[in-house]
């Protein structure tokens, strides 16, 4: 309960909050849609206003996403350095998208939505693509480190023994939490700007489901700082 109320202090725990229930409504609202429930339209509203709030809470971080790259210049490995600035910066660029949006939202500029939706969703696409080329990055740096775990000691000279790599690979994997969450976070993440972009089609339920898990692990991280891959 403590860890509850801590999380509910911070912002960012409630748009991590926030976000669960959005993707949540929407997985929803898609199955009872199927069955033809009268309560679709209620639930629908709720993902909007859920969606409508999140935008709120994050209405300025844009400048803080930038203002975030600034230690990241100096980084001694080149991958981590050029992928986490080159993230910020277009995340800056989704929330300052994302900002307009919410002004268009509230009536206070007139805006042309799905163009600045579009927008948005493109910069948000190309900040957890260099996310995910991090995450590989660092997956392999794991991997070659423990090659002499992983790999028998003749070499590989068969299926069974690109089996046991395999598993012994994952069970190493499985030991780096914060490798693992941050991986999964953004691979669910990732499908999310591509539906909404036409790349990729994904149903309503489906994306919602995607949302709800990368929430989750969002939320592990902050319920435990731990499981936080540094730098981020």
């Amino acid at each position: 309960m403590d860890q509850l109320i801590n999380l509910n202090n911070q912002t960012a725990g409630r748009d991590k909050i926030a976000r669960l229930l959005q993707y949540l409504s929407r997985f929803l609202w898609h199955r009872l849609q199927k069955n033809n429930s009268t309560s679709v339209n209620n639930i629908k509203n709720l993902e909007y206003q859920l969606s409508t709030f999140r935008k709120l809470l994050r209405f300025g971080r844009s400048i803080d996403s930038i203002y975030a790259t600034l230690p990241l210049l100096h980084h001694d490995n080149s991958t981590v350095r050029y992928t986490l600035v080159l993230s910020k910066i277009c995340n800056s660029l989704f929330l300052l998208a994302d900002h307009v949006l919410w002004l268009g939202r509230a009536d206070l500029v007139n805006i042309k939505i799905e163009k600045w939706s579009n927008m948005s969703n493109k910069y948000w696409l190309f900040s957890i693509t260099m996310n995910l080329v991090r995450d590989f990055h660092e997956i392999s740096l794991i991997i070659n480190n423990s090659k002499c775990l992983i790999l028998p000691k003749g070499g590989v000279q068969n299926i069974g023994d690109i089996f046991s790599a395999v598993v012994k690979s994952l069970t190493i994997l499985s030991g780096n939490k914060s490798v693992c969450i941050d991986t999964i976070k953004n691979g669910c993440d990732i499908f999310i700007p591509l539906v909404a972009l036409g790349h990729v089609k994904f149903s309503p339920g489906t994306i919602g489901l995607l949302g709800a898990i990368s929430s989750i692990a969002g939320l592990m991280v902050l319920l435990e700082p731990r499981n936080k891959l540094s730098p981020a």
